[in-house]
């Protein structure tokens, strides 16, 4: 059936009233009131509503609801002049009895010429007259189809909506009916259980009026009815038969491919079929589809379903990719112009020749939300239009689902993605309705979303394209997250054929294939499409901040930035996570880019991974997400300052034979009392930072006469000759030559610095330690023998601990100190006096002496940002305050200011990558 216009409803609302403004009786006439009641929006009542339905009472009694619309609308009806209050009590009594998935969204009661509304989802109540109604006819929007929706991403119905759908999804499975036809049959359902409730299919609950009305119960003729009805969905007024059933003539034709396949649907029983009416029972309105895709993809993976809200990828996240990779530009553009009708016309001709690519779209979520805002921003224009040009709108809206592209690699979540778009367009289309007062709809679906069924890395990116050239592509999304180790075969190969220029690129996370894919399309428009039809692309990726810190940056931005690749704007490092419960979360940033080299560019920093984003406007964006100059730190072999040496400590390679935990050592000397002048305390990251005890037997510099009498150790020994002998590796078999020796010895002949090659990410200071030289350091850990108090205050400042956090790699989420990475390209002060040094000195000191206040405390509990000590913090930031004067006394209010200045001295010691950028001054927004 056509929808009506908002102009023809309040026209038949104003005739409504004519005819009715003298009736009294509530019997006589009732149902013929109400019948023309909803005749005023175009709907006939028996399609979807029932006079006197029963329910039952508080009392055990039965009652009789005057007229009920499953899901939509209740009517308790009194006669002229009677209290409507005892109607309220009613309606609200049979209100408490029904079934959660039948309340009705509005509550109405009426002596027919008095009206009390209430609307149950936003608890607005409203009391009017009949003369009124067509003023008010715009409250009865869950009737008209014409009513604004919010969608909240945690709203309890999507998790309803998906459990209900993983029932029937384990049903039909079980019942052998699996595969692609089930997840094809799942697709259409949803489309016909969300175009029952948002107006596609009218009136609204038609489809659960088929269901209800012309299916048996046990379920036998529900796969038939389906079948008929996805038939009919695809079939044009024009072509269908004349003896089609009524009910089945007031479906719309929806094309667009979603039913044009033919298959065998499925033979239901009669619990399938209650699962299926019971999921027509929700809301199916309030379901974001941007939400939903995700939810669907989880609904078809028992397992994953355990956890539901672990599969929601955060609008407000996707937002920030958005707003600042076009959003904002826009909305600005259309403020400039929006008094200026001719401008304002040309602004909309541009806005619908974007065109907006996800290379890795999963169910559609980053194009259904940018589907839907550049809507948003449409029908403002429209708005606006009217306004300053005094025009109607006849056909308003340019903008259509074939301007958005995607590449997945998974065909079911691709085909979710492409209903999904269909939805979100048809909720635009009627919220431009409701705003323009005009009936809006696009069915027959003439365009589809061009999202194709791919692997994006070995899928030629320009074909998608070739007849799209001069367009503006806004490329964007959120590839995988899957670290280098945790590759497969497959991916490996993407990497070898994406990244085959990029030395080293084995090193790369796979999301950085993608980086380098969309530099590659980045080029490819700039050589050819732009120079003949003037088109541009810009991109905006998330991804996990490894690409931004680690080896990964000289790796992935020395060759993105030798390609021209410009940073345009980024967020820092922020948690990408949702509210399940359980749910750790990824620390990610957005990086956008182009080849293009703006004035200014737009930083967002983040006090914490949780908090909100604070916007910065800077000259340059480097591949540290700082505002300096394009710089990539690589690898360096000895320090770029005038400082001692860091080495690794010594590796066993043992066996764990020469290893000893503290009751291993007591037993040893407890058998042998002349071993104990071989065990030496033994530290690595976890026993410095634990305060654990290990120890080791060295022989280093021993005369084999001293120990070769002792039974334990020579035991020992030979042990670890075995353990070696065994090894397939020819290197590890030599060293069963001096078994008695660790593999690699670099024990310093003098006390030395201690630092854990391995920290916790929530410290505010990586602990180091300054340790003696007969306390032998494993290898999962560095030193600086000969250094000083100021070498040891200058590594444990914020100065040094900043800098580690951006430039080191991490181990999971913790951080992984390097020595050639963060302690050789560390920017040390270039000439502190030497009373700077000794200020430096003493507050060194004091840090190890506020420590020694705490004996029993271990440097976890010491440097647990919980627990740590007020003492101990006051000495670090003295410490800190001592090595900022060694930089020239200058003050930091945040860590990124300090890590702009360090890259622009990092940049002065060693030259620059690119050619060096004037850097301006930063403006806080």
């Amino acid at each position: 059936m056509p929808r009506l216009s908002q102009v023809e409803i309040r026209n038949n609302a104003i005739q409504f009233v004519h005819e009715w403004k003298d009736e009294t009786r509530e019997k006589a006439e009732s149902q013929t009131f109400w019948n023309e009641f909803l005749e005023i929006f175009g709907i006939k009542r028996r399609r979807v509503a029932i006079f006197e339905r029963a329910v039952q009472k508080n009392n055990m009694n039965t009652g009789a609801i005057d007229l009920f619309w499953r899901g939509v609308l209740l009517v308790e009806q009194k006669s002229r002049g009677q209290s409507l209050d005892k109607a309220s009590s009613q309606a609200f009594e049979y209100l408490e009895n029904l079934d959660d998935n039948e309340e009705p969204e509005l509550v109405l009661l009426s002596d027919f010429q008095r009206f009390r509304l209430f609307n149950l989802e936003t608890g607005e109540e409203t009391e009017f007259f009949l003369s009124q109604l067509p003023e008010k006819i715009h409250l009865f929007g869950a009737i008209s189809g014409y009513q604004k929706r919010e969608y909240k991403e945690q709203d309890p119905v999507n998790l309803k909506v998906a459990l209900k759908l993983g029932e029937l999804h384990d049903a039909l499975a079980d019942s052998g009916y699996t595969g692609q036809k089930l997840e094809v049959f799942l697709v259409r359902l949803v489309y016909c259980l969300f175009a029952d409730d948002t107006g596609i299919f009218l009136p609204r609950s038609s489809f659960l009026f088929l269901l209800e009305e012309k299916t048996a119960e046990d379920g036998s003729n529900l796969g038939a009815m389906l079948s008929q009805l996805f038939q009919v969905l695809d079939t044009s007024e024009a072509d269908r038969q004349k003896t089609l059933d009524e009910d089945l003539k007031g479906l719309p034709h929806v094309n667009g491919s979603l039913f044009r396949e033919r298959f065998d649907l499925p033979f239901f029983n009669r619990l399938m079929r209650k699962l299926v009416i019971e999921a027509c029972g929700f809301d199916w309105a309030k379901v974001s589809p941007a939400i939903f895709g995700s939810l669907f993809q989880s609904v078809m993976d028992r397992e994953k379903r355990r956890n539901l809200g672990a599969h929601y990828t955060s609008e407000k996240n996707i937002l920030k990719v958005i707003h600042g990779l076009f959003l904002d530009e826009l909305w600005a553009e259309f403020e400039q112009v929006k008094n200026n009708f001719s401008k304002l016309r040309q602004f909309h001709y541009k806005l619908a020749d974007l065109r907006f690519f996800d290379p890795a779209c999963g169910s559609g979520n980053f194009l259904v939300i940018t589907y839907r805002e550049i809507r948003h921003l449409e029908l403002r224009i429209l708005k606006q239009q009217r306004q300053v040009g005094h025009i109607g709108v006849d056909s308003p809206s340019l903008i259509d689902v074939d301007s958005f592209y995607g590449i997945e690699y998974e065909e079911f979540p691709a085909e979710i993605a492409r209903v999904a778009l269909w939805l979100t367009d048809h909720l635009a289309n009627m919220e431009l309705s409701a705003e323009l007062g005009v009936s809006y709809t696009r069915l027959p679906l003439e365009h589809s979303p061009n999202i194709i069924h791919e692997n994006a890395l070995r899928f030629n990116w320009p074909r998608l394209f070739s007849f799209g050239f001069g367009y503006r592509i806004y490329l964007l999304g959120n590839p995988p997250f899957i670290g280098k180790q945790f590759r497969s075969r497959e991916q490996n190969e993407d990497m070898d054929l994406v990244c085959h220029d990029v030395p080293n690129h084995r090193t790369l996370d796979y999301v950085c294939a993608w980086y380098i894919k969309a530099t590659e399309f980045l080029v490819w428009n700039r050589d050819y499409n732009e120079q003949q039809f003037g088109g541009s692309v810009r991109v905006a990726f998330v991804s996990t901040n490894s690409i931004t810190q680690g080896e990964q940056v000289s790796v992935l931005w020395r060759y993105l930035l030798q390609q021209g690749v410009k940073i345009q704007f980024a967020h820092r490092t922020f948690r990408w996570s949702n509210e399940a419960a359980g749910n750790a979360g990824v620390y990610c940033v957005i990086v956008g880019f182009s080849l293009d080299d703006a004035k200014s560019k737009r930083l967002f920093d983040y006090e914490s991974p949780k908090g909100e984003p604070q916007e910065i406007v800077v000259k340059n964006i480097n591949p540290y997400l700082v505002d300096a100059t394009d710089v990539a730190v690589a690898n360096r072999q000895r320090p770029i300052s005038p400082v001692p040496e860091i080495v690794f400590g010594n590796m066993p390679n043992d066996g764990g034979h020469l290893l000893l935990t503290p009751d291993e050592k007591e037993a040893l000397i407890a058998a042998a009392p002349s071993a104990e002048a071989f065990i030496k305390r033994f530290i690595g990251a976890y026993e410095f930072i634990n305060g654990t005890m290990r120890y080791c037997i060295w022989l280093q510099n021993v005369p084999p006469t001293e120990w070769r009498g002792i039974g334990p150790i020579v035991q020992r020994v030979q042990s670890v000759r075995q353990h070696r002998l065994a090894s397939s590796r020819l290197t590890t078999r030599r060293l069963a030559e001096t078994p008695y020796l660790f593999a690699e010895i670099r024990q310093p002949a003098s006390d030395y610095i201690l630092i854990p090659s391995v920290s916790s990410e929530g410290r505010r200071y990586v602990p180091i330690g300054h340790m003696p030289k007969d306390v032998i350091a494993s290898n999962s850990v560095m030193f600086i023998p000969e250094a000083s108090l100021y070498h040891f205050g200058v590594l444990t400042s914020t100065m040094h601990n900043g800098w580690m956090r951006q430039v080191c790699g991490r181990l999971e989420s913790r951080y992984r100190y390097s020595n050639k990475l963060v302690y050789n390209n560390f920017p040390w002060p270039d000439a502190p006096t030497k009373s700077q040094r000794h200020r430096v000195d003493q507050t060194a000191q004091g840090i190890l002496d506020a420590r020694k206040q705490y004996p029993d405390a271990t440097l976890a509990d010491l440097y647990d940002p919980l627990t740590m000590p007020k003492d101990l913090l006051e000495a670090h930031r003295a410490n800190d305050d001592a090595v900022d004067a060694c930089y020239g006394k200058r003050r930091f209010k945040t860590e990124l200011e300090r890590l702009e200045f360090l890259f622009d001295l990092y940049q002065q010691y060693t030259g620059p990558l690119v050619p060096e950028l004037k850097k301006g001054r930063t403006r806080r927004k």
